[in-house]
């Protein structure tokens, strides 16, 4: 009986802990062959040596439940070290099918009191190391759909957040990062389409060492019930969403976990003012805006039960 990833490749980033271990694992038992890259420092705020032992320990876990894996080391924000990434699986598996970003690390602050350098370190390994890959990999699928003379399979899946949504106060860096993530995946999905390639996006809601913080409070059952935060049940849509079920399904963003996916919309205007004349004055925006906005809660951050529907433990 086939799988539905029989004879697909794929590369999954930040795949030695977490949700990209879990996705790893799930792409590898539908039937492809990966690429398990991780850069293994301990620290989530990117701390610490770097370490090939999550990744190879991951790969080990694929291979011995007779799956196809190799561990790669290396941090995707840099471009070289991407190239490379993407260079491993098509040397190893003859080509790449899909590409599935996790990487990622937090280093949280007010704005106030933010570093550039904790501004910097965040953009490059969750935004630009999505870039970078996504790069290597679409030159790759585009040279291969000329040499075809048509489309060729390929699947992008980025990991963004609902922090991008909602807000997060303490984390000005990360909720831009995983904002311009949509930015970059929709950009991606029309400009790859015509070469056969998808792209799509999850906001993942799931317990990992880089939200122990935002999930603080929402403990793990106790009585062996669903942990509707686990990692496990962010990886099935991953996998659906690699696979040639997820065809039709492009530019998408969905947020995700313990038994539910919800497909998010793009933004619709809530309302609409037009100038009396050809252009606005200030007491006639005053006098359109400001009634709009007169009987409607003040403009705060979404408490985390109310963003993420979770009840605490």
């Amino acid at each position: 009986m086939s799988l539905p990833l029989d004879g697909l490749s794929a590369i999954v980033t930040g795949a030695g802990r977490g949700l990209g271990r879990a996705e790893a694992l799930e792409l590898a038992r539908l039937g492809a062959a990966v690429v398990v890259n991780d850069y293994g420092q301990p620290g989530r705020d990117g701390s610490g040596e770097a370490s090939a032992a999550p990744a190879e320990q991951v790969a080990a876990e694929i291979r011995a439940a007779g799956g196809r894996a190799v561990a790669h080391l290396g941090d995707v924000s840099g471009h070289e070290q991407a190239r490379a990434l993407v260079e491993l699986a098509v040397e190893t598996y003859g080509q790449l099918d899909i590409l599935v970003n996790n990487a990622g690390i937090l280093r949280d602050r007010m704005i106030f009191s933010m570093t550039e350098d904790e501004w910097d370190s965040v953009i490059r390994v969750h935004l630009k190391g999505h870039f970078n890959t996504t790069h290597f990999a679409a030159a790759h699928w585009r040279s291969r759909s000329k040499a075809a003379g048509g489309p060729v399979y390929g699947r992008i899946v980025n990991t963004s957040s609902e922090a991008f949504l909602a807000g997060s106060a303490g984390q000005p860096n990360y909720a831009a990062a995983k904002g311009g993530i949509v930015g970059l995946t929709t950009s991606t999905a029309l400009a790859l389409a015509k070469y056969g390639v998808t792209a799509n996006v999850i906001c993942p809601r799931a317990r990992t060492r880089m939200t122990e913080d935002v999930f603080a409070g929402f403990q793990e059952p106790q009585d062996g019930g669903l942990d509707a935060l686990a990692p496990e049940h962010v990886s099935p849509l991953v996998g659906y969403l690699a696979s040639p079920a997820a065809a039709k399904v492009n530019g998408q963003l969905l947020v995700v976990h313990g038994g539910m996916v919800a497909i998010v919309e793009r933004p619709k205007v809530a309302a609409k003012f037009d100038a009396s004349k050809e252009t606005f004055s200030f007491d006639e925006l005053d006098e359109l805006i400001s009634p709009y906005y007169a009987d409607r809660p003040p403009n705060e951050t979404f408490a985390a039960s109310e963003v993420l529907g979770l009840k605490r433990g």
